[in-house]
Order: structure tokens, then C-alpha cells, then sequence
């Protein structure tokens, strides 16, 4: 059975699997399901029509699957997906999607830090780490191993490249590119996401083949199609440039930057 704290809340219409640990003052709605070895500690919250994995851990505070902060919204069934192996810290918000039958989508070894807000139809990918305090919009996309920095802002709609890294402080409004870092109130392209790269094994040969797309990407004068073609004819066509060479086509024919529909 679930270990259930006697000071906690758990309505019999949720779904808990045998050794979850629910910690004293949460609370736990009808319509909620939570996969295998879950640990919620004090005062969290999980709403209704919530599916959540294996081995997720919430902090104090924490509030997920709560309703969409949409004045459009009234109150049809919506959803939160939460994959396995994530971690949501002190006080952060998760919310469920704002259009009938859609999911909020979470997938696996996130690492939300405390304060930060997650709006409605957003998708993370996999480990995803979002640090304190930041907002991130409605229907944003973060793609694999992206790293948002503290009290950074994300607008709706943009979408974050895989092993991308925004900076603390910064405001974006426009998609950013995937092994890049982007920086400071310009959301300025500052070069390849070089630290993150090298954790993952990526070879110097293939770094530098990313540094001198970026730089006739982000860094020249020149217009992006030309760019892009001389991407293709004078930088090898490593995997990760490749990606970043589609993912510039996408944004650029205006298909990228609505976030993934579902």
C-alpha cells in the first residue's frame, strides 16, 4: 500500500501506485495517477487528470497539474504527462493544457528548480534542466539536454534547441538554436554550447565544425538563406550541424515557432 501520511489528503478516486510516498498536507485529487517509487514531500499538490511515471520526486510546495492560466479556459478535461526520473523542486507550477483532450507534456531526468512555472501545451523533451525562478509560456518546446538559466523568461510559442543553454537574466522571445548559448537582453547567439558538449562526448573535430556554422550562421553579415548554403558547402556535415541547419530551415519558414502540436 502507499505510504500515506495521516495529515495528507488523498481522494479515493486517484490512482497511486503501491509504494509512493505521500508526505504530510498534500493533497491529491480524483483523476490523478502516480506511477511507481514517487516521493511527494510536504504540501504538494497534484491536480486532476495528471499522469505521472516512475520515480518522480516533488518538493514542498510543489503544485502540478493545476488549471490552465487561460481566460479562455472553462474548465474541460485537459491533461499533464509526466514522464520517469524527474525531479520538481520547492514551489514550482506545472500546468495542465489549455485545449480540451491536449496534454502539458514532461518527459524524462528533468530537473525543474524551485519557483519555476511551467504554462500550459509546453513539451519538454528529456533531461531538461530549468534553474529558479524562471517563467516559462504556454506552448513552448524545450528539446533534449537544454539548460535555461535563473530567472530567465521564455515566451509562448519559442521553442529551445536541444543542448542549448540560455543565460540567467535572459528574455527570449524568438526560437533558439540547438548546441548554441544565448545570452543577455538581446538574446544574443554567443557561440557553441561548448561545456555541454564536451559532456556528451562530442568530438573536437565536430565542435569546431559547429562553431564555424554558427558563426556564418549568427555571427556574419550575411542573410540567412546564403548562409545556410554556405553552411552546406564549406562546413562539414557533422550530425549536429545538420540538425542545426534544419532546425534554421524550420524557423525560418515560420513551422518552428508555434511549439510542437499534439
Amino acid at each position: 500500500m502507499p505510504q500515506i501520511h495521516p495529515l495528507a489528503f488523498v481522494d479515493p478516486g486517484a490512482e497511486l501506485a503501491d509504494d509512493v510516498i505521500v508526505g504530510p498536507f498534500s493533497y491529491i485529487e480524483a483523476g490523478a495517477k502516480i506511477g511507481k517509487g514517487c516521493v511527494l514531500q510536504s504540501h504538494v499538490t497534484i491536480r486532476k487528470w495528471t499522469e505521472i511515471g516512475e520515480n518522480n520526486q516533488f518538493s514542498q510546495g510543489a503544485v502540478i497539474g493545476g488549471d490552465p492560466q487561460a481566460t479562455s479556459y472553462k474548465g474541460v478535461p485537459t491533461f499533464l504527462k509526466i514522464g520517469s526520473n524527474n525531479i520538481f523542486r520547492e514551489y514550482t507550477t506545472v500546468h495542465r493544457s489549455m485545449i480540451e483532450g491536449k496534454a502539458t507534456i514532461v518527459g524524462d531526468h528533468c530537473m525543474l528548480m524551485a519557483y519555476s512555472h511551467i504554462a500550459h501545451d509546453c513539451h519538454f523533451h528529456d533531461h531538461v534542466t530549468v534553474a529558479n525562478s524562471c517563467g516559462i509560456a504556454g506552448h513552448v518546446t524545450i528539446e533534449d539536454r537544454a539548460f535555461i538559466g535563473g530567472m530567465s523568461g521564455i515566451h509562448q510559442f519559442c521553442r529551445i534547441g536541444k543542448v542549448a543553454m540560455v543565460g540567467g537574466f535572459t528574455k527570449i522571445t524568438r526560437d533558439v538554436p540547438p548546441f548554441t548559448l544565448v545570452d543577455g537582453a538581446e538574446e544574443e547567439v554567443r557561440d557553441i554550447n561548448a561545456i555541454g558538449l564536451r559532456r556528451l562526448g562530442i568530438t573536437q573535430d565536430s565542435r569546431l565544425a559547429l562553431h564555424k556554422a554558427v558563426k556564418l550562421l549568427f555571427k556574419s553579415k550575411i542573410g540567412l538563406t546564403s548562409a545556410l548554403e554556405l553552411v552546406r558547402i564549406e562546413v562539414p556535415q557533422t550530425d549536429e550541424v545538420r540538425y542545426l541547419v534544419e532546425f534554421e530551415e524550420r524557423r525560418f519558414s515560420g513551422r518552428n515557432g508555434r511549439g510542437d502540436q499534439r
